[in-house]
């Protein structure tokens, strides 16, 4: 069911009386990156996605964006949809947002699903690249800083024979310029939640593509050690974008690990 709240594009599946996971997608996409998580999990589950501000169909406005205000985001979605305790999962930028809204506020979260993505903030030299990015936008255009790093987060593989890429390809192709420069600063200028993840009380699994060229299996692998009681997965078949890539998969092992630590709610 699709929502306006927030000034944001919310879209919901699933009994709303049954334990809620809220989805926080990645990097330039949208929503829909989730929809066979949402297919699949909605049967037992409460599914919440979201347009991530000034991508998808949710507005862009002035495009000053912070990962504060992403956060900020987040927050009034729970606010506004009475999300009680939710699961909270995010992938690649999706991650960071949710790594700093439970250091902002982990009391409002059940547990914790991290898919390829990185607690550290960004080094000088990633804030080069990003600002190589903006540079690529604004004089070569979208489509070419589009078509420059989507293929990055794919194995050759899904690439060469997935349909659900070239979706996904052409989704972003549709993005507004002023949305995805936003973004961008954003991860510029987020801050780091390393120090945070020894401090993480809820449960937490942590899911790695095993060809993740940006998040490698070894820096999230190492994430997890820093989580107590963490749990990590190691996707087959799968880079960046794991849930997409292989969601059978990644949708067994969130089922799993929910059912194991959320038996009383479940």
């Amino acid at each position: 069911m699709y929502i306006r709240k927030c000034d944001l594009s919310i879209f919901t599946s699933g009994d709303s009386k049954n334990t809620p996971i809220i989805f926080v997608h990645g990097f330039p996409y949208d929503h829909k990156m989730w929809d066979m998580q949402t297919i699949s999990l909605s049967k037992k589950y409460y599914c919440v996605t979201y347009d991530i501000r000034g991508l998808g169909s949710s507005p862009v406005g002035d495009g000053q964006f912070t990962m504060e205000s992403f956060v900020d985001d987040l927050e009034n979605i729970l606010l506004e949809l009475n999300l009680n305790m939710p699961v909270l999962c995010g992938l690649s930028m999706g991650g960071y947002i949710s790594l700093r809204a439970a250091e902002r506020m982990e009391e409002k979260f059940s547990a914790l699903v991290l898919c390829d993505t990185k607690s550290e903030a960004d080094t000088n030299e990633a804030k080069l690249k990003r600002s190589e990015d903006l540079k690529k936008i604004n004089t070569q255009g979208l489509e070419s800083f589009i078509n420059g790093s989507v293929p990055n987060t794919f194995t050759s593989d899904s690439i060469k024979s997935s349909r659900i890429y070239q979706e996904i390809l052409n989704r972003s192709l549709q993005s507004i310029p002023l949305g995805v420069k936003g973004c961008l600063l954003a991860m510029a200028g987020r801050t780091d939640t390393t120090a945070y993840l020894s401090q993480i009380k809820i449960p937490t699994l942590v899911v790695c593509g095993e060809d993740d060229k940006l998040s490698s299996p070894a820096l999230m692998k190492e994430m997890a050690k820093k989580i107590n009681g963490s749990e990590y997965v190691l996707v087959p078949n799968a880079a960046h974008m794991s849930p997409v890539e292989n969601p059978n998969f990644v949708n067994k092992v969130i089922i799993d690990f929910i059912q194991k630590n959320l038996k009383s709610r479940v």
